[in-house]
């Protein structure tokens, strides 16, 4: 019995149908697991949200005008007591080293890693990292306690945006988070213990 050809056109819909779902699955799925690197991506390049760029080597340019880079510690969840580095006045293009200074206040390895920002936002196309503890995993013993360096410089490219060229202080802002995510009793010393940490880091920063 010969088929009858709408039905044919009908078997081919489907399967066509069916082939387009299947790949606008697909494809939404690889949007997700590009999503997050395409995005840190797009901070990086524009500074978007007070991201910082990142530096292999200082900068070739430097001008004979100074801004006050001020810095903030934050660590709610880690059992640490997480300092942030005194501020510092620099040229524009001059690199600078500075210290924050964290320790391990319970009685175990204790690991965390700092996500970061600064503001004005727009400010973080401009300041560049050449090197930083918040680029790897950071794991103390207990009771270590460690310096935690960052060298960096702000682009004198900065003099070239009108909206940053009289800009006068930009904030360096770090937040520690925990990797040992299976204890209590971290998230509990954690909490107690830097509430202390937060307010020392205010007074360091100032308003």
């Amino acid at each position: 019995m010969t088929a009858d050809p709408a039905d044919k056109r009908k078997s081919r819909r489907n399967v066509a149908t069916a082939g387009m779902a299947l790949g606008l699955v697909v494809g939404m799925g690889a949007l997700s697991f590009a999503a997050v690197p395409l995005y840190k991506i797009f901070c990086q390049v524009t500074g978007y949200g007070g991201t910082t760029q990142r530096a292999d080597a200082g900068s070739d340019q430097i001008v004979d005008r100074k801004i006050t880079i001020r810095f903030d510690a934050n660590a709610p969840d880690v059992p640490w007591d997480f300092r942030p580095a005194a501020p510092v006045t620099v040229r524009l293009g001059e690199s600078a080293v500075v210290n924050y200074t964290a320790k391990n206040l319970i009685d175990r390895p204790s690991s965390g890693q700092a996500s970061f920002n600064v503001t004005p936002e727009m400010a973080g196309a401009y300041f560049n990292k050449i090197d930083c503890f918040c680029f790897t995993e950071q794991t103390l013993q207990p009771g270590e306690k460690v310096d935690m360096g960052i060298t960096f410089y702000v682009d004198p490219d900065i003099l070239d945006v009108p909206e940053l060229a009289d800009l006068k202080t930009i904030t360096l802002s770090y937040t520690m988070f925990p990797l040992d995510r299976d204890s209590d009793a971290v998230a509990s010393a954690g909490r107690t213990d830097n509430v202390t940490t937060r307010s020392i880091a205010r007074k360091t920063t100032g308003d």
